[in-house]
């Protein structure tokens, strides 16, 4: 069977969780392929209310492996403490989760580091969510990281830690941060890796496997693709590659095998943190969006910027990522809008009437642009009960159809509420 990609087209917070889980109950393997503890997703199943940062979905289903691969960073804590969460919920799991010994560890001192560039930026931060992601994927590209691997040999591990501390106390010295002690941090995280070790282990040879047997597997995207590290909104963006593509190396599966990408976007635009947002409201039908989407971050608790879609962006994510199928979630926040907007270009300045378009733009470029909208008529009548195309309002069909126009990729699904069955198979 091919394999499914599952990623977000726009800033991260899309709902990818809720679809990964919608589709995992046919996958024999879910696996997360980048980020770390920084992206948070929620999913609403039979078995609760689940708010997670590192655990694959499909854990919810009995027969799925749940598979972290070497592309992701972890914090052992946080893994520690969402593996818990599951198994209190009545999920076995210690014979389904897989976690890569190549992933590369956050460490206490990455999480204050970040805190301190973030500090040191003054009114230019960059809104990180000071999960300590940046500094961890610079220490792994400059051949500083500690990885699971080395935590399988207490005298690699002890001598890797005492060279990490000699390079980082200074700086925590130097910006009045106490200097961390390596016999206490030693200690630490032997501790979780002991209480992490029955996972840890490669699941390369298992996913070859299972594509030779034609099992169905299916790839979790973290965050967005305009958080990508390359084609984001730099540097207002992660330390990883977040597209599709980013499969390939982050969890070792070969291009050609990535037949299906589900693209997740929203029915409007939100985003965390700084960094430019052409169509962001500051309004009142912006405070609208938020209240009613409940748009306040599953790892931060910030609240998210909101603004109306942008299919100039989802066009250009979709094309980068190869989506061939439209996830359309929160189409329900609408509902009470008695008229909508949708980008579908930016104009500058010095640029005269021309349409610009993402690509052709930094992040400070983007900035000063004015976003050009099309108007559609709201249908100001509720959609929550709606299973099927043809039960929601002809005007909330006329958007839909006037999003997979814009972005130029078929809308498969429409959610309409946060649980499984409020969505819509187009």
């Amino acid at each position: 069977m091919p394999v499914t990609a599952v990623v977000g087209l726009q800033w991260g917070d899309e709902a990818k969780g809720k679809f990964v889980d919608l589709l995992s109950p046919n996958a024999d393997l879910v696996a997360r392929f980048g980020g770390g503890d920084n992206a948070g997703h929620t999913v609403v199943n039979e078995f609760g209310t689940f708010k997670l940062r590192l655990m694959p979905n499909g854990f919810s289903n009995a027969k799925t492996i749940c598979a972290i691969g070497p592309g992701v960073v972890v914090n052992p804590q946080t893994l520690i403490e969402e593996i818990e969460t599951v198994q209190n919920s009545g999920i076995e799991l210690e014979s389904r989760l897989w976690v890569s010994p190549r992933c590369n560890l956050v460490m206490p001192y990455h999480r204050l580091l970040e805190g301190i560039y973030e500090e040191a930026r003054g009114a230019a931060k960059t809104g990180t969510t000071r999960r300590g992601i940046g500094p961890v994927f610079a220490d792994k590209v400059s051949y500083n990281g500690i990885r699971f691997f080395d935590l399988k040999h207490e005298d690699q591990f002890a001598r890797k830690l005492k060279l990490q501390l000699a390079l980082k106390n200074p700086i925590l010295r130097a910006f009045g941060v106490e200097p961390l002690e390596f016999d206490a941090l030693f200690s630490e995280v032997s501790s979780q890796y002991s209480r992490l070790k029955p996972y840890i282990r490669e699941p390369f040879g298992l996913a070859q496997q299972m594509l030779a047997e034609g099992g169905e597997i299916l790839l979790e995207g973290a965050q967005g693709a305009l958080l990508d590290n390359n084609w984001g909104t730099y540097p207002f963006c992660t330390a990883s590659i977040t597209l599709a593509g980013g499969a390939c190396a982050g969890f070792g599966i070969a291009p050609h095998a990535i037949r299906r990408v589900v693209g997740v976007t929203k029915a409007y635009t939100t985003r965390v943190g700084a960094g430019p947002m052409p169509t962001e409201l500051f309004d009142e039908t912006g405070e609208k969006l938020q209240q009613a989407g409940q748009e306040f971050g599953t790892v931060t608790g910030r609240a998210r910027r909101c603004g109306w879609f942008d299919a100039e962006l989802v066009r250009f994510t979709s094309q980068l990522n190869g989506a061939t199928e439209l996830a359309l979630t929160k189409l329900d926040v609408l509902d009470e809008l008695p008229a909508l907007k949708i980008c579908i270009g930016y104009r500058r300045a010095e640029g005269g009437d021309r349409l610009w378009h993402y690509w052709e733009l930094d992040a400070e470029e983007l900035a000063l642009c004015e976003p050009v909208y099309l108007e559609l008529e709201g249908w100001r009548q509720s959609t929550t009960a709606a299973r099927n195309f043809a039960q929601l309002p002809a005007q909330a069909q006329a958007y839909v159809r006037k999003v997979e126009e814009l972005v130029g990729v078929p809308v498969k699904f429409v959610s309409v509420g946060p649980g499984r069955e409020a969505t819509i198979v187009v």
